[in-house]
């Protein structure tokens, strides 16, 4: 799968994925006007308006774009239902061509890390059939349980030719509280990194690992040196726009050819038209908001690569 990535990001220049976080703040009034109507105001309803605003904005970005990354606590706060709207994302996703990343965020040991891996990337034997469940093509891992958490999705990418990305130095700003704790005199987050391109020797694509890493935008120089220590680890990065970051701080995730990093977007895309540079779309054509913003997002990235 880190291949399609790669075919995918090279197909539309554009280094980009999309957050797929819906939030009811965000869904335009009248989709979840037309949701209410059918299914009231319930649990129902609130999945039938995400659903078919996660549809609206796939439809206008689909062809601009690698890949999305739908963020599974977004849908399970609606329980049964919002599950439901997540598989029936990931499912129109794909059907589209993209490459679908679950943020999950899974971590755990033994038989529960092994139903984690099994239930996004995998299969599950019912009977004698082998079933998808979730079925996405890569998953965001927390490795804070060490190897027994992480070597149960190692085993998955292996079978089923799937992806993981690994949480190093996320973006949040409180992510140093833990990552940035020096032991035998270099960061946590440097450590994990090394485990991270260990882990990836064992799951090697054509160039790159199918074993990815979390860094994010907003710690630039960790970027850097993460991206020496993890050569042949594709990096996720989180936290561009909305939680600061910009094309500029960006460059040094990549390597020299180009590849190597692909940068989210959650609310700055998905949320674009509540933003007073795309209000002149308005909330009727929500997704076009968000199709310009993929373009400008586009545009920043390139800008700052071809100026390093």
């Amino acid at each position: 799968m880190i291949q399609k990535l790669i075919a995918n990001i090279k197909k539309t220049n554009a280094p980009i994925v999309v957050g797929l976080d819906p939030m009811m703040k965000f869904i335009p009034g009248q989709i979840q006007k037309a949701a209410f109507s059918e299914y009231g105001e319930t649990l129902q309803g609130a999945a039938e308006a995400i659903w078919q605003y996660n549809k609206g904005i796939v439809d206008a970005v689909y062809d601009l774009i690698p890949a999305v990354k739908p963020q599974i606590a977004m849908y399970e706060q609606f329980g049964i239902e919002g599950m439901i709207a997540f598989k029936k994302t990931v499912e129109y996703c794909k059907e589209k061509g993209l490459v679908v990343i679950g943020d999950v965020k899974r971590g755990d040991i033994g038989s529960t890390s092994e139903a984690y891996a099994v239930g996004h990337l995998g299969k599950v034997t019912v009977g004698e059939n082998r079933i998808a469940a979730f079925d996405e093509d890569f998953a965001t891992v927390n490795p804070y349980l060490g190897s027994d958490g992480v070597k149960p999705f190692l085993k998955v990418c292996q079978e089923e030719k799937k992806g993981i990305f690994v949480l190093v130095k996320t973006s949040n700003p409180s992510s140093g509280e833990l990552q940035d704790r020096l032991i035998d005199k270099k960061p946590l987050y440097e450590i994990v990194g090394e485990q991270v391109a260990q882990w990836g020797s064992e799951c090697m694509g054509d160039a790159y690992s199918y074993v990815g890493a979390v860094v994010g935008a907003t710690y630039p120089e960790q970027g850097k040196l993460l991206r020496r220590v993890m050569p042949k680890a594709y990096i996720l990065v989180p936290g561009y726009g909305a939680q600061g970051g910009k094309g500029a701080d960006l460059v040094h995730f990549f390597n020299e050819d180009g590849l190597g990093a692909i940068v989210n977007s959650s609310r700055g895309i998905i949320a674009a038209y509540q933003q007073e540079k795309y209000a002149r779309f308005g909330a009727e054509n929500y997704a076009d908001a968000s199709r310009q913003a993929v373009i400008d997002m586009r545009e920043d990235i390139a800008q700052a690569l071809a100026a390093r």
